[in-house]
């Protein structure tokens, strides 16, 4: 059995007393912003079910969204928009989101777990945990806010451009975006520096 909570322990017998796990959920997509998570679990936390956002269903995200909020010591939720994206690229504005989202914290974190091998700089010691969404619970416990949060407001970003059918891919580059791109150009939350290939780059402005 892994030890879910192998760094939260190692943190703790390092001095560290409130350790947050960061992750960021859309980076990949064409349209709509990067989200980012940080949560401080409890010591000894049991929270059934907790894994990388990737590996969970939509509905085991769901009902693991709100237990994580109940149970969290604290935890926050940041984005960085599209227009952010487009202007400082997709790792500052993840960066740019991580630290939004730590920086809502209601509690001070004093160390930071982040998924992944680029450093956000936090004002926090911070170790960098590649694939830290299937080793970590509380930055699996971040990637479910994130993956949850971000999946969300597609919803509500595909009621206002139906044609796009963002509920069915949350603005992701699947074959039906795409196709639905080349065919009505890109709307205001398109991530224009993303649609270079797929549209040229006099269609994209």
């Amino acid at each position: 059995m892994m030890d879910w909570y192998a760094y939260e322990h190692r943190a703790g017998e390092q001095g560290f007393s409130a350790v947050c796990g960061i992750d960021e959920a859309g980076r990949g997509p064409l349209a709509g912003p990067v989200f980012a998570a940080a949560v401080i679990l409890p010591q000894h936390c049991e929270i059934e079910g907790l894994n990388d956002s990737k590996k969970l269903s939509e509905k085991k995200r769901e009902l693991l969204f709100d237990q994580i909020q109940q149970q969290a010591v604290s935890y926050s939720i940041a984005f960085a928009t599209e227009q952010e994206i487009d202007g400082i690229n997709i790792l500052q504005a993840t960066f740019l989101a991580m630290n939004r989202a730590f920086s809502g914290l209601s509690v001070p974190p004093d160390c930071a777990l982040v998924d992944g091998n680029r450093d956000p700089h936090l004002p926090v010691p911070t170790t960098l945990i590649i694939k830290g969404d299937a080793q970590s619970a509380s930055i699996a416990a971040a990637s479910i806010l994130a993956k949850v949060s971000r999946d969300r407001l597609m919803l509500e970003i595909g009621k206002l451009y139906p044609e796009y059918q963002f509920q069915k891919h949350k603005g992701y580059g699947t074959v039906l975006h795409r196709e639905l791109l080349l065919k009505y150009g890109p709307c205001p939350v398109h991530r224009r520096s993303f649609l270079k290939k797929i549209l040229g780059e006099g269609l994209v402005g």
